[in-house]
């Protein structure tokens, strides 16, 4: 019989709506699971209940302790993690960049509560369950198993606010072995701050300047197109990195590589000339928990080959 661990965080999957309508974190681990024990052994380990809009580094790096604490039993077949939608492609990248286990981890959660008539919290969490027992996907790293979906977790991303399938990768998997780049060692990132500035028309350095105030190690540059600003947010990236503080560009946009081509004073090329970083196809959130990550290590110091190596995400060759 398989063995699993069933990691709880809360989110909705866990969440019940009082007589007004609002939704909290209140169901137990042990009662979400249900008929889903059926033919599988389950170890339930709750490690917190919160949205995880709520979530902070110091919570990330709870998670992965916990899902590198699960896999130190040899008898574990996978860990699957229940967390909230907003923030679940963060905790699951996060945890890929530093798993080192063959044993695949998958992130599932709801966008309807539990006790919705009609709730996807079940139907994930069977997903996830079976996708961790797959032995086709050994190898596989960290996947989000979400809407009948089956997603890498890099390069992942919550596209939709309410529908059932609300998340979409860079390359669609289905069923699909991931490549994946050797793990980083672990280091939490709890401490390490990185702020991320939005590019808009009429942007100025107030952002960036204010982030530098606060103590930011690094900046994460959510640009336009395909990774574009404005003059004075040139400069202003240029003073960053003048003074050791680097500055990654990624993208508003959906879908679509990021590419340092736009000169013009503010475009991407620009931006490459001021020393910044470019994210191939890791958006905002993601790149954020990168850079965290390899700023917390004081090994990395090409963060821009780490970048280039780690940011690109290759379509996987299907299962055979």
């Amino acid at each position: 019989m398989p063995k699993v661990a069933v990691v709880t965080t809360g989110g909705t999957i866990a969440s019940t709506r009082n007589g007004q309508g609002v939704s909290r974190p209140v169901v137990a681990g042990s009662d979400l699971l249900g008929s889903t024990r059926a033919g599988t052994e389950i170890r339930v380990v709750d490690v917190m209940s919160k949205d995880s809009s709520s979530m902070t580094f110091a919570d990330m790096d709870r998670v992965r302790d916990t899902v590198t604490s699960e896999l130190s039993d040899p008898d574990l077949d996978a860990v699957v993690v229940l967390h909230g939608t907003d923030t679940m492609e963060e905790t699951a990248f996060l945890v890929d960049l530093h798993h080192a286990d063959p044993r695949p981890v998958v992130f599932t959660g709801a966008q309807r509560t539990f006790d919705h008539p009609e709730s996807d919290a079940r139907a994930n969490l069977t997903d996830a369950i079976a996708a961790g027992t797959n032995p086709a996907l050994r190898g596989a790293g960290v996947l989000i198993a979400f809407g009948g979906a089956l997603h890498r977790a890099s390069g992942t991303r919550k596209a939709d606010t309410t529908s059932l399938d609300a998340f979409r990768s860079v390359h669609p998997t289905g069923d699909l072995l991931p490549q994946r780049p050797d793990p980083l060692s672990w280091h939490p990132i709890s401490g390490t701050r990185v702020d991320i500035v939005a590019a808009y028309p009429g942007a100025d350095r107030v952002q960036i300047d204010a982030c530098l105030a606060a103590g930011a190690r690094g900046l994460v540059l959510d640009g336009l197109g395909s990774g574009n600003a404005n003059p004075a947010i040139v400069e202003a990236v240029r003073d960053c990195t003048s003074a050791g503080i680097p500055v990654v560009v990624t993208t508003r946009v959906p879908h679509g590589p990021t590419s340092a081509t736009y000169g013009g004073g503010g475009g991407g090329h620009d931006l490459i000339s001021a020393g910044a970083l470019f994210s191939t196809d890791l958006r905002a959130g993601q790149a954020r928990i990168l850079l965290a990550a390899l700023l917390a290590d004081p090994e990395h110091t090409d963060l821009d080959k780490e970048f280039d190596r780690r940011s690109r995400i290759d379509p996987a060759p299907r299962i055979s």
